[in-house]
């Protein structure tokens, strides 16, 4: 249900926050990756607002030999609004998207660099041929602490294999922005908003455009002395005989915000995901030997836990 947003989950959590969930003193949710073999404890997610852009030149799909030089496409003037989003670099070009992302400090940049996370095995495993950033900190940062901008696709255009000289009469733009904390979503909306409309008068297009603010999810960032946090270094150190990875994930789990909010409770991300798990992707898995170890952890924690 998390992909399609958890319709009635918030509504169902606030029903049950007086009864179920009125005794209890943490929450735990293990849905979350290693970076690579060692365990890690997950204290942060960005958020994530999605927005479809659409464009319309005509109230039919038109024949581009009939049409094709006498009036503005949608799809022209949709290619040139995305393509305004974000530079070759990574860098969001939506003025203002920045301001609120808290200063690094040399504290939290040191809890990067004990993070195991290789390069080479990444880019080998995806067949991804060069980032952006060069060290392994750059690139943990960039991708758990800072926000970014990604383009995920068009509807309307013609897509089928083959030719076909169409030109189509609505086209809809999808992307979205990841959120870091103190960014909030109803301020990446207007940002966006009021970027887009600006960029758009600059076409001088008589097409009309509409923009959508689909979904707002939260960015989430926990104290990692927290007592159940403790308890979890403690249970890693035990099972596995190491201290383990403090990481804040670039992806979303709406799920967190919604039980923080709601209940006041404090909340931690003990995955037991390997890195190589495609986690909502394809051929998605959990190895044994993360079953296993996962399990005596999770009874470890408990343990640890109650002597706290």
């Amino acid at each position: 249900m998390e992909e399609v947003g958890s319709q009635g989950l918030p509504a169902l959590l606030e029903q049950q926050n007086t009864t179920f969930f009125s005794d209890v003193d943490y929450i735990v949710v293990t849905d979350t990756p290693w970076l690579r073999s060692k365990p890690g404890i997950t204290y942060g997610t960005r958020g994530n607002s999605y927005f479809f852009l659409e464009m319309r030149c005509a109230s039919r799909d038109l024949h581009s030999g009939g049409f094709g030089g006498i009036i503005q496409e949608a799809m022209n003037d949709l290619i040139f609004l995305l393509n305004s989003l974000v530079d070759s670099a990574g860098q969001i070009l939506i003025p203002g998207i920045y301001e609120a992302v808290a200063p690094l400090t040399e504290k939290k940049k040191k809890l990067y660099e004990g993070n195991e996370y290789d390069l080479d095995q990444i880019k080998a495993k995806y067949g991804i041929k060069h980032f952006l950033y060069t060290t392994k900190e750059e690139l943990l940062l960039r991708r758990s602490r800072y926000p970014s901008l990604s383009i995920h696709g068009i509807t309307g255009a013609f897509s089928a294999p083959g030719t076909k000289t169409v030109i189509p009469a609505k086209v809809i733009g999808k992307f979205s922005i990841r959120q870091v904390p103190n960014m909030k979503p109803s301020v990446v909306e207007k940002q966006v908003t009021d970027y887009l409309t600006k960029k758009f008068a600059e076409q001088k297009s008589s097409n009309s455009v509409k923009i959508t603010h689909v979904r707002g999810a939260k960015p989430w960032l926990s104290d990692i002395n927290n007592p159940q946090f403790l308890a979890a270094r403690k249970a890693i150190k035990r099972v596995f005989g190491k201290e383990p990875d403090m990481i804040r994930v670039g992806g979303t789990i709406p799920v967190v915000t919604y039980f923080e909010e709601l209940t006041g409770k404090s909340i931690m991300l003990l995955g037991i995901f390997g890195p190589d798990d495609a986690t909502h992707g394809q051929d998605e898995k959990i190895s044994r030997y993360n079953f296993i170890e996962g399990t005596k952890l999770y009874a470890a924690f408990l343990h640890e836990l109650a002597t706290l």
